[in-house]
């Protein structure tokens, strides 16, 4: 079908101008779930060899009589509880081979968590400025950014968006004849047609809930909504909510001068902040907002509520410009409170001066489908820009956007109020600092035969050993979207090696040869490397574990000996989680740390230099962490290029 822009006056010789793909960000050959079907199912790992791998990223971590305790407890789970638990769980995969093994123990884990979203789940991405600086006003950049966020919501829905697929010879993603090929192919067997090649298709389930999805707050446990029905945007300005028809019942987008000019009215109305702003709810803990939630239903705003929740997704017009990288992480990652919805599946955050970012709830899916989401609408609205700079838009009357009014009693208004004040306690304790190392990147590390990943998580443990004396629990995402319904495992970045390395680092300068030290980061390099394969591929022990644990809890069985361990409550008291992405679309990303005493990491090593995104609520300890950061990494340059240590 071949839409046309839904227009109000818009003469035929106009439409004709436009863009003829306008509704579509690309139309693919391939349909966007072809291979779904077909996608390899997340394999359960054998018992013995995740005790295997608890045991090793146990051992850096404890003494000598400590690990013989642990490692008892382990084989006693191996030959006891655990085998029962494992068989269970292997009969349970066996019938459920429409999904893997840890999506309901992974959706219950976030939606069972009573932690408030914000700071403790929701991560944020922020784009690139638009390359045309004209295109970076608020107006100009919102509108431009929502058309192509539609069009690419119309391209999923019409399967046109093309597959996710790695391309291990990236040749392949450029041939007419493998896509024809491949399209052809019925989706039992599609995966191995492109397997055939080296081409890898990924999982693409997380996508149905990116657009017209909220999380919606209940006692215990929330629920996620979905209602592809949807055809309205929710926009927040100074905490006001409204919303207007984006789409038509065709699927037709509204033309973008009226797009523009309905953001203009938004913005010239919502001049002042509400007594009571309701987004505060947002940032309770799950129990406190699902209890007022009730009382706002009861008091008459269940419509209200609903246009909020099927919304296709939530435009946040700020009303402040970040002056720099720290004050653009606290606007994406929390802003002030007012004028976010942080249930939405995702909000996209426009600032003042045109910034861009994206602010997403984490239980419904994982950063391959919001990265993926991000890439496409940045390049399509850079590439193809819906308006222009200076156009003008046509008069609109407030008839055409609806501003949502609540009902609110004296109870709700004392909790909007409690909300708040929580809120910006909270806020006024976590710390961000933006750190760079200018004297190396990946490219001068995969010189050096290097996984570059593997030395920044290897500067990051020398850097805790700097710092704290000790070794301490790390924590490294990891996609396990090559296989249906897959979600994340972890890689486990401390080990024998790296806490080897990191004490002849800190504490054994002296008593190690160039050579020696740089023999131990080859082999840390090795290892980390190892591990990164064992994680994509479905093979570490984190989820497998979690899983067990799960279903031990929901049979309501008593807790077996390895979770209650002080061993394994230590292991997963992450001190330092980490996660990178790198595209061109994006300025930087980052998210909160996952305990009071620990620092969320998001990083990246660029051709010539290192970065990273950190936050905590310890502020002392978290500078203190950079300086020794930069000294690690220095130290490695050092041998890298055949300097002693001094």
């Amino acid at each position: 079908r071949r839409g046309y822009w839904r227009t109000v006056g818009l003469t035929e010789s106009i439409i004709s101008e436009l863009d003829t793909d306008h509704h579509f960000v690309h139309r693919s050959t391939i349909p966007t779930m072809h291979f779904q079907d077909s996608l390899p199912r997340l394999p359960v790992p054998k018992l013995k060899d995740t005790v295997k791998r608890y045991l090793a990223a146990q051992k850096p971590l404890l003494d000598d009589d400590q690990y013989r305790n642990t490692e008892r407890i382990a084989r006693e789970f191996e030959k006891g509880v655990g085998r029962k638990l494992h068989r269970d769980l292997v009969e349970f995969d066996k019938k459920n081979k429409h999904t893997s093994y840890i999506t309901d123990p992974w959706f219950d884990m976030y939606l069972c968590a009573r932690d408030p979203v914000v700071l403790n789940f929701n991560p944020f991405i922020s784009l690139n400025p638009d390359p045309k600086e004209a295109y970076n006003s608020q107006v100009v950049r919102a509108t431009n950014l929502v058309v192509s966020s539609i069009k690419f919501l119309n391209s999923l829905k019409n399967e046109f968006l093309r597959p996710d697929i790695y391309y291990v010879n990236p040749k392949w993603s450029q041939s007419r004849l493998f896509k024809n090929f491949i399209r052809l192919l019925p989706t039992s067997v599609s995966w191995y047609g492109a397997y055939m090649v080296n081409a890898y298709p990924l999982d693409m389930s997380q996508y149905k809930r990116l657009f017209n999805s909220s999380r919606i707050p209940k006692l215990n446990k929330d629920e996620l909504f979905t209602n592809e029905r949807g055809r309205h945007l929710l926009v927040m300005r100074n905490g006001h909510f409204y919303v207007f028809d984006i789409l038509d019942a065709d699927g037709n987008i509204l033309h973008p001068s009226e797009i523009q000019a309905q953001f203009i009215y938004i913005l010239q109305d919502a001049d002042r902040l509400p007594e009571f702003a309701l987004c505060y709810l947002t940032t309770e803990d799950r129990n406190t907002w699902a209890a007022v939630r009730q009382q706002l239903l009861e008091a008459g705003n269940e419509d209200n509520l609903q246009k909020i929740d099927s919304a296709v997704f939530c435009l946040c017009l700020d009303n402040i410009s970040p002056k720099n990288d720290t004050e653009l992480s606290h606007c994406m990652l929390h802003g002030r409170g007012f004028n976010r919805w942080f249930d939405k599946s995702f909000s996209l955050i426009i600032t003042s001066d045109g910034t861009a970012g994206v602010n997403f709830e984490h239980s419904w899916g994982d950063g391959v489908a919001v990265l993926r989401f991000v890439n496409e609408v940045y390049r399509n609205s850079t590439r193809h820009p819906a308006i222009v700079p200076h156009s003008s838009p046509p008069a609109l009357s407030a008839t055409n956007c609806e501003r949502l009014e609540f009902k609110l009693n004296d109870s709700i208004q004392s909790a909007i109020n409690a909300a708040r004040m929580k809120f910006e306690e909270t806020n006024e304790k976590l710390s961000v600092r933006m750190f760079e190392f200018r004297k190396f990147g990946k490219e001068f590390l995969v010189k050096q035969k290097l996984s570059p990943d593997a030395v920044f998580q290897l500067a990051c443990q020398m850097t805790a050993y700097r710092q704290f004396g000790k070794i301490i629990s790390s924590y490294e995402a990891c996609s396990t979207a090559a296989f249906k319904h897959g979600r994340t495992e972890t890689i486990r970045p401390t080990s024998i090696l790296t806490k080897q390395c990191s004490h002849a680092f800190v504490e054994g300068r002296s008593k190690h040869s160039v050579a020696e030290l740089r023999n131990m980061i080859d082999e840390c390099s090795k290892y980390h490397r190892r591990l990164q394969l064992e994680a994509a591929f479905g093979k570490g022990f984190d989820r497998h574990l979690f899983a067990l644990k799960h279903l031990s809890v929901s049979r309501g069985d008593p807790m077996p000996e390895l979770f209650l361990d002080s061993a394994y409550q230590k292991l997963n008291h992450i001190i330092l989680s980490t996660s990178t992405l790198h595209s061109p679309a994006v300025h930087l990303g980052g998210f909160g740390p996952v305990v009071p005493d620990g620092f969320g990491i998001g990083y990246n090593v660029f051709d010539t230099w290192v970065g990273c995104n950190t936050t905590g609520y310890l502020n002392r300890e978290l500078q203190e962490f950079l300086k020794y950061l930069e000294c690690s990494l220095n130290d490695i340059l050092d041998v890298l290029e055949g300097r002693p240590l001094v």
